[in-house]
């Protein structure tokens, strides 16, 4: 019998040997909705989203809920939830159990929450008379429910930047267990955080490369008295709201149908840059106007999300591609990097875009702004390297890559993050690597995140993978979500492969330059 197009994608899904009747079931659920028309677009914003100069980052023909989602935990903890038929938490047993049973109900772009809250702040109220070893078990309990029924690494919790009880076990417990979910943050602010527990998060990331560390100093500037929170990869939004939908560039594409860097600045990004401005748009008017998401949801009419406090992203990609392309356009040799011209350029692309986002705004976004975001990539990428990541392989030393990079920090208010991949041997001297985090964070790095070579446990573009994982993928499949995702991008070993890195080594020199 012959199927159309729709038919077979469906039949190819549920006849794959290498998925669960679960990612079945969300894949065939993805597939209904890319079946619908597509939202109203012009014809050069579609022209442009057919070429892929602009990307949707596949979301769906028709947003019907928010793409990152941030709850605020605090809240529903302290009032219970009439929908839920939860009363407020008492104890730490009812928080875990609220928590576990709230994150079922989140919505995101994976169909799993991205956002797990920060979680020390969350419970420290409800430790009471607690013993350390009493929250061991009970917090490894939990940690192991999340991977076994979220099995999707860019669910994201945060801690820090105190120091307490609960931060410490989560650490011991995520360095202890190796999973892949949940990614995990540490919110790191100079002021507030000792230098003991910054060191025990360095010594986690020589074993797991986790957690993220976020620079709170430098990213609360840019939220309000709520707070923020870091979700899915390494993306910056608003507690109690969160990213209403992504859209992004790729500058490759955009550097390509440039005559010269002047063209290029002056006529070519300013087109693109429209023209993705009228395609979160649109997205958003229809997720905000006829998804009824904003309307129905509990989240809403608890308060434990709020209408206004959700922001479009406008991303971008592919910076090196495009710096190394107008570079050779304009007749110049240096390369992004590695050369302070061609450095320079990438910075007046970035101070560019920021004044674009800025400069224009929109009905339904968080203080009437997009937020502009560095896209971390995606497993299709072919020969865009990720964010404003220099290429993988031809990474310099870890000092002159922070100082190549760390102008772009500030205008990334939705998130930025690079991969410094260190040699093993950093092992044996974790102080090396807070010297170069805290070395990072002074200069102005917006977030530090560092993969260790021959560890299993690895980072793609921001979510993790465990190499073991990759190499049965393709006989056995895995239970985990994003191991499809990381098979995917390994596979593409000449362009954009984590495993084409280069672990660096951190020289003694380098550190006592940069104290």
């Amino acid at each position: 019998m012959s199927m159309t197009e729709f038919q077979q994608n469906c039949y190819n899904i549920v006849t794959d040997p290498n998925l669960s009747p679960k990612q079945k079931s969300n894949l065939l659920a993805l597939a209904a909705e890319n079946n619908l028309p597509y939202v109203d677009l012009d014809s050069e914003t579609q022209q442009a989203l057919n070429e892929r100069v602009i990307c949707d980052m596949y979301e769906g023909h028709a947003p019907y809920k928010p793409r990152y989602v941030l709850p605020d935990y605090t809240k529903f903890l302290k009032q219970g939830s009439k929908w839920l038929e939860l009363d407020p938490a008492k104890t730490f047993d009812d928080a875990l159990n609220m928590l576990t049973i709230a994150y079922h109900h989140v919505p995101s772009v994976t169909g799993m929450p991205v956002y797990l809250g920060c979680l020390d702040q969350i419970l420290l109220p409800y430790v009471g008379s607690l013993t350390e070893d009493q929250l061991y078990q009970r917090l490894k309990h939990f940690w192991i429910m999340l991977d076994r029924n979220l099995p999707d690494a860019f669910m994201h919790a945060n801690i820090g930047p105190t120091d307490n009880i609960i931060s410490r076990v989560i650490l011991r417990v995520d360095k202890e267990l190796k999973q892949v979910a949940p990614n995990l943050t540490f919110i790191y602010d100079e002021n507030i955080t000792p230098e003991s527990l910054l060191l025990t998060v360095i010594d986690n990331i020589c074993d797991t490369a986790k957690p993220h560390i976020a620079n709170n100093m430098m990213i609360k500037k840019d939220f309000d008295d709520k707070g923020y929170g870091v979700v899915s990869c390494y993306n910056s939004l608003p507690i109690a709201g969160g990213g209403s939908t992504l859209s992004r560039i790729n500058l490759k594409e955009v550097a390509l149908r440039s005559k010269n860097i002047d063209d290029f600045l002056q006529n070519v990004l300013p087109y693109y840059c429209q023209l993705q401005l009228n395609l979160i748009k649109e997205r958003s008017a229809f997720l905000f106007e006829r998804s009824n998401f904003f309307s129905n949801s509990f989240l809403i009419n608890e308060g434990i999300i709020e209408v206004n406090r959700f922001a479009p992203m406008f991303g971008i990609y592919a910076m090196a591609e495009a710096v190394n392309i107008l570079q050779e356009k304009s007749g110049f040799a240096g390369r992004y990097g590695k050369n302070e011209d061609a450095n320079e350029l990438a910075n007046t692309i970035s101070k560019q875009l920021a004044e674009f986002v800025d400069s224009h705004e929109i009905k339904y976004a968080w203080k009437g702004k997009a937020m502009l975001h560095a896209q971390s990539g995606i497993s299709s990428d072919r020969g865009a390297t990720p964010g404003l990541r220099i290429p993988y392989g031809h990474e310099p030393d870890p000092v002159t890559h922070i100082m190549a990079l760390f102008k772009h920090h500030h205008y990334y208010t939705s998130g930025i993050s690079d991969i410094l991949t260190l040699d093993e041997t950093i092992k044996d001297n974790p102080s090396a690597l807070l010297q170069i985090c805290k070395a990072a964070f002074k200069f102005g790095f917006r977030e530090f995140t560092a993969n260790i070579s021959g560890n299993d446990l690895v980072r793609v573009t921001g979510y993790m993978v465990r190499l073991s994982d990759i190499a049965k993928y393709k006989q056995e499949g895995s239970r985990i979500n994003t191991t499809l995702l990381g098979a995917e991008a390994a596979d593409d070993k000449e362009n954009n492969s984590y495993l084409c890195r280069t672990p660096r080594v951190i020289s003694h020199e380098q550190i006592m330059g940069n104290r």
